[in-house]
C-alpha cells in the first residue's frame, strides 16, 4: 500500500503541474482569444490534470476501503462517507472533486451570463478553493508516506508548497482591475489581499519544509513553473493557432473585465516591467517571511510581508504608464500600509493555524543522544 500512495503522491503533483500550466495557458486565452468553447485546449491541458488526480485519490480511498472490508479502520486512517484512507488522501480527493463539480457550474454559469467572466465569479472561485483544498491534501499526503528526513519527502513538499503558492496567487489576479478602476487605497488591492492570503499558503509549507530560508525556495519554484507555463502557452497558440473572438466580445461590453485589461496592456505596450523586476518583486517579498522568521512568527512576518508588498508592488505599478496617474496620496498610502500589516498578521496566523492542522509545528531544537547538545532541525542555511 505504501508504494501504491507513494506512486499517487507523485501522480498528483504531476498532474497539478499540468493543470497548472493549462491555467497559466488559459487566462492568456481568455485575455487573447476569448472563451470561444469549454472544450479549447488550455481547459483539456487544466481537466487531464484533474482527472489524473481524481482516479489516483480515489483509487487509493478505494483500495484502502476494500482492504478494511467493514473492520475497523487502521490506525492514521479515518472513514468519510463510506470510504476510508488518510487524511491526507480524504483532503485531496475531496478537493478534486470540489474542481469537477465547478466545471460544469461554470459553463453554465458563461452560457447565462456571457463568456467574459472575471476570475472572481463564483465557478471559478469554488475550482480553485478545491484545488487548495486538494494541494493541501497533497502536501499531508506526502507526510504520510516519506520518513521526516525522505529527500523525496522534501522534493514533494517543495513542489506541492510552491504550487499551493502559485494557486493562491492566481485569485489575485482581478486585484490589477480594481486598482485601474478606484485608485486611492484600492490603487494597492493587490498587496492587501496578497498580505493576507499569500501567508496561508507559505507558512504551512515553510514549517514543512524545515529551513528559515524555505519561503524564497517556494516562490522561486513557483516562478519557475509559472515561466514554463508561459512557454507552453506560447507554443500552443502557435501549434493550435484558435481565432480571436476578443474584439467582438470588447464591442458588445466596454466596460467589461476583458475590455478593460486590453485597455491596461494597450497603455502599457512597450513600458513592459522587465522579467527581472518580475522576478525580484516577489522573491523580496518572499525574503522579508525568511528574515522574520515566518517559522516561528509567522504573525510578526506577515505584517512586515504586508508592508513590504505595499511598498514593492506601489513603486512598481506606479511607474506603468496605466498606473501612473493613480498613484494615491501619502494618507492614502499609508492607510494601506497598515490594512496590509494588519492583513499580514492575520494571514501569519491563520497560516499557523492551517500549519498546526497538518501536524507542522513550528521547528523545535532536539537533543543528541550522543552529545546530548542542542540540534537545530533546519537544514544548513541559517
Amino acid at each position: 500500500m505504501t508504494t501504491a500512495a507513494r506512486l499517487a503522491v507523485w501522480t498528483l503533483i504531476v498532474g497539478k503541474l499540468v493543470g497548472a500550466w493549462g491555467l497559466t495557458w488559459d487566462i492568456q486565452w481568455h485575455l487573447r482569444i476569448g472563451r470561444d468553447s469549454f472544450w479549447i485546449a488550455p481547459h483539456v491541458m487544466m481537466y487531464a490534470g484533474v482527472t489524473a488526480g481524481f482516479i489516483v485519490t480515489f483509487g487509493v480511498l478505494a483500495l484502502e476501503t476494500w482492504r478494511t472490508r467493514g473492520g475497523r479502520p487502521r490506525p492514521g486512517t479515518i472513514r468519510v462517507a463510506g470510504l476510508v484512507g488518510t487524511r491526507g488522501f480524504h483532503l485531496a480527493a475531496w478537493g478534486v472533486a470540489l474542481v469537477i463539480l465547478a466545471a460544469p457550474i461554470d459553463d453554465l454559469w458563461h452560457r447565462l451570463f456571457g463568456l467574459d467572466i472575471t476570475l472572481w465569479s463564483p465557478p471559478h472561485l469554488l475550482g480553485l478553493l478545491g484545488t487548495a483544498i486538494n494541494t493541501v491534501g497533497t502536501l499531508l499526503a506526502a507526510t504520510e508516506v516519506y520518513p521526516p528526513r525522505s529527500r523525496l519527502r522534501w522534493v514533494a513538499l517543495l513542489l506541492g508548497g510552491a504550487l499551493l503558492y502559485g494557486g493562491t496567487r492566481v485569485v489575485l489576479e482581478p486585484a490589477w482591475l480594481t486598482a485601474y478602476n478606484h485608485g486611492g487605497i484600492a490603487f494597492h488591492t493587490f498587496a492587501m489581499l496578497g498580505a493576507l492570503v499569500l501567508p496561508i499558503a507559505l507558512v504551512p509549507a515553510a514549517r514543512l519544509l524545515g529551513p528559515r530560508w524555505a519561503p524564497i525556495a517556494l516562490v522561486a519554484v513557483s516562478l519557475a513553473i509559472s515561466m514554463i507555463g508561459e512557454q507552453i502557452a506560447r507554443a500552443g497558440f502557435a501549434l493550435v493557432q484558435p481565432v480571436s473572438v476578443i474584439a467582438e466580445e470588447i464591442a458588445k461590453d466596454p466596460t467589461s473585465a476583458i475590455a478593460q485589461a486590453a485597455e491596461i496592456r494597450a497603455k502599457t505596450r512597450g513600458a513592459e516591467a522587465p522579467m527581472w523586476l518580475r522576478l525580484l518583486l516577489p522573491l523580496a517579498s518572499a525574503a522579508v517571511l525568511a528574515v522574520f522568521d515566518v517559522r516561528r512568527r509567522p504573525a510578526l512576518a506577515g505584517a512586515a510581508y504586508g508592508i513590504a508588498l505595499v511598498a514593492l508592488y506601489g513603486w512598481s505599478i506606479g511607474r506603468s504608464p496605466a498606473f501612473a496617474p493613480l498613484v494615491p496620496s501619502a494618507v492614502e498610502t499609508l492607510a494601506a500600509l497598515v490594512i496590509a500589516a494588519a492583513g499580514g498578521l492575520l494571514g501569519g496566523m491563520a497560516g499557523r493555524w492551517l500549519a498546526n492542522a497538518l501536524g507542522s509545528g513550528a521547528p523545535r531544537p532536539r537533543v543528541d543522544a550522543r552529545a546530548e547538545a542542542p540540534l537545530e532541525l533546519t537544514s544548513p542555511g541559517r
